[in-house]
Parts: structure tokens; sequence; C-alpha cells
């Protein structure tokens, strides 16, 4: 029985391995996506009905998304503002020049010390 060394039959089955390999990996690569006119689609041809679906389904998601961000800031914003007028009535109220005027931090009210009603300085 002959021998075939190493190196010679790595030489021969080496460049055939890589060429399989790079054919098994592109025909999956050019079947997954499809790219034409700017817009890609993903697994199918662009006038499919899943991929249809599946486009509007993403929009309708960003735009509850969308929504919800907005709901989110809207808010934050109330809060800011509530905290910032609040900052201003304390200036307003510290100095005012009312001697019974006190700022109430818990309410977040300016109030009288004799009557404990709200004032306006």
């Amino acid at each position: 029985m002959k021998t075939i060394p190493i190196n010679r039959l790595m030489s021969g089955i080496l460049p055939i391995a890589l060429l399989l390999l790079a054919a098994a990996w592109q025909a999956p690569v050019q079947a997954a996506t499809n790219c034409a006119g700017g817009t890609c689609v993903f697994g199918g041809n662009s006038n499919s009905a899943i991929s249809n679906e599946e486009a509007r389904q993403s929009k309708e998601e960003w735009d509850d998304t969308r929504m919800l961000r907005k709901k989110v800031n809207t808010r934050v914003e109330k809060q800011f503002d509530k905290f910032d007028s609040a900052i201003d009535t304390r200036d307003n109220c510290d100095k005012s020049t009312n001697l019974n005027a006190y700022w109430e931090a818990n309410t977040q009210r300016c109030l009288d010390r004799k009557t404990g009603r709200q004032i306006n300085p």
C-alpha cells in the first residue's frame, strides 16, 4: 500500500474545500437579501403578501412606540414645568413684603403664618 504525504493531500483538498465553503456561504446570503431601488426586502421578493404584512406591522409598531415616546416626553415636560413654576413661586414668596408669608415645602405653596391660607406674593 502506498501512502500519500499529508502536504500533498492538503494542497489538493484545501483549495477544493475552500471553494465549496465559499459557494455554500454565497447562496444563502444572496437569497436572504434583495436590495433594489433604495429599498431592501429580506427573505423574498418585494411583491409578496408576507413582506407587505411585515412592513405594515413594522410601521404600526414604529407608530406605537413613537406615540408612547411622545406621551413620556409630554409628561416629563409637564413635571419640569411644574417644578420650574414651584421654584419661581418660592422665590416670590421669599421676596414677599408680607412678613407672615412662608414657603411650605411639602405642598409647595406660599402660606400665611396667621391663617394658614395660601397667598399670592
